[in-house]
């Protein structure tokens, strides 16, 4: 009879901290990718919008390492699912803003009435003012009937966090995944 192969050392949650630092490597590849070759100028919301996916990425790096403990790994998997749902949320005003819903931060760019002028001096140092150095948070620089980066964003960061959160509550072993 031939012997038993070993454990495959990429299993439960090893195996997801893995697949979801790909998966964040990935998404902060694709905004990197549509910033400097395609040419997208991100908004102030869009670059907040990465810090959620680079905490997942180093999180999930540290899950990965071959001798942690399995609840220090399931630990740090709920923390990576809180910082999916967090970007969740950051996505959602962003959305909110882009169809002006709301009005966005102060460094997401002019209003739509422009600066305030009362006076002379006020339209001189409003014209001599640098430009912003990032694109309006309420015109999306890209969509697809609709469908934003900030709403795919939105939607890749609701099922990654609930997939992990499901994954790292669910306490039966016997399952890889």
């Amino acid at each position: 009879m031939p012997p038993m192969p070993a454990a495959c050392p990429f299993r439960g949650l090893r195996l997801l901290a893995l697949a979801l630092l790909l998966v964040s490597g990935g998404a902060l590849m694709a905004a990197l990718y549509a910033e400097f070759a395609l040419g997208l100028e991100p908004c102030v919301l869009c670059l907040y919008e990465r810090g959620p996916w680079v905490l997942a990425a180093l999180l999930c790096a540290i899950a990965f390492q071959p001798g942690l403990d399995a609840s220090w790994r399931r630990r740090l998997l709920g923390l990576c699912a809180l910082a999916f749902f967090g970007n969740v949320l950051l996505a959602g005003f962003h959305i909110g803003v882009e169809q002006h819903w709301w009005a966005g931060t102060d460094a997401c760019g002019a209003t739509a009435a422009g600066p305030g002028v009362g006076s002379l001096g006020d339209l001189r140092a409003a014209m001599s003012a640098p430009a912003p150095a990032t694109a309006r948070c309420d015109t999306p620089s890209w969509d697809f009937h609709g469908l934003t980066l900030a709403g795919l964003n939105l939607i890749l960061s609701l099922i990654l966090g609930g997939l992990t959160g499901w994954r790292v509550l669910r306490r039966d072993a016997s399952h890889p995944i």
